[in-house]
């Protein structure tokens, strides 16, 4: 039996006994919780962003870090695969877990979401549940959790504190930027379900995705992190569905390309937006590329592209 919460503990435990080479620190809190610091003041990098990747998608993932040409620009980036993309993604690495405590925020993913069932509609979906003696979180913050939010994230988890593992990645950190692009398969199989595929369908999957580079300012990492998606991500899905022109049908309106936000930066629409996420196109948050292969049928098809232009104004590489 999947245990998506057994899984991540195990690479969690080598994220502790390895920090060193995983440039991470390990503290415990008051109530005997564990904390993994994996960029706020430990160094981070694509090492604990890779598995903290790993982390996300309950240990039923890989991540793999390798460069990537995209016309003239040579960018790292990070290709995931997994045999079980609807457990793996929406119901671990999905960061549905929005956390708010005085000035404390945090947005919440892992296995932990299992036990909370943060959000449970997704969870009726993927007709998936768990218990476990263990929990594992993954926060993306600039901030240590407060401890009697940690003691309530036990409770929702119900587990002991002494059974919680938390770890930390800010949106301003190698990790955190490498971890976000690391959710490539999980926001196309998002945008698949918004559109009424059956994420239980979707049999076996992979994805790559630019990382986008490091900016101090959190609204310009956000959407950094967000244009390497939206106009370099690549995702491929093996899947089952009876109707290939359905399935065509549904593809015409999968990738980033079919919003009518489509074509600037993300801090650009964002500021259009007056940074209200509501008020952008939801279309919009999506890979670039989506590559299927419907195996009902043999069929395989491919729509979208990816968008060098916009990546270059993204990034403000300077080429000289």
């Amino acid at each position: 039996m999947l245990s998506l919460n057994q899984n991540a503990y195990e690479l969690v435990q080598k994220l502790c006994t390895k920090s060193t080479e995983y440039c991470v620190s390990v503290k415990k809190t008051e109530l005997g919780a564990t904390l993994i610091d994996a960029g706020i003041q430990a160094k981070g990098g694509f090492t604990a962003g890779r598995i903290v990747t790993e982390i996300c998608m309950g240990g039923l993932g890989k991540a793999r870090i390798f460069s990537k040409r995209y016309e003239d620009i040579e960018l790292p980036a990070i290709f995931v695969r997994t045999d079980y993309p609807a457990v793996a993604t929406l119901g671990s690495q999905f960061a549905g877990w929005q956390i708010k405590r005085g000035d404390f925020f945090a947005i919440g993913s892992g296995p932990a979401r299992a036990l909370a069932l943060k959000p449970r509609d997704i969870f009726d979906k993927i007709k998936y549940e768990e218990k476990a003696d263990v929990a594992v979180m993954v926060l993306e913050t600039a901030k240590e959790p407060p401890e009697d939010l940690i003691e309530k994230f036990s409770f929702q988890c119900k587990v002991s504190p002494t059974q919680l593992y938390i770890v930390l990645v800010p949106t301003t950190s190698v990790a955190g930027s490498t971890q976000v692009s690391g959710r490539i398969v999980e926001t196309g199989i998002h945008k698949l379900s918004k559109l009424g595929v059956d994420p239980l369908s979707i049999r076996y999957a992979w994805g790559h995705s630019p990382i986008a580079p490091v900016h101090p300012k959190f609204a310009e990492a956000m959407g950094k992190m967000n244009d390497v998606i939206l106009y370099g991500g690549v995702v491929y899905y093996t899947l089952e569905h009876k109707d290939d022109d359905e399935l065509k049908a549904l593809l015409k309106k999968a990738p980033s390309s079919v919003s009518q936000h489509y074509g600037k930066p993300f801090s650009e629409i964002f500021k259009e937006a007056n940074y209200d996420f509501y008020k952008i196109d939801p279309n919009l948050f999506a890979p670039a590329v989506f590559i299927v292969n419907n195996i009902t049928t043999g069929s395989i098809f491919q729509v979208g592209e990816v968008n060098v232009d916009v990546l270059r104004q993204s990034l403000g590489l300077a080429i000289f």
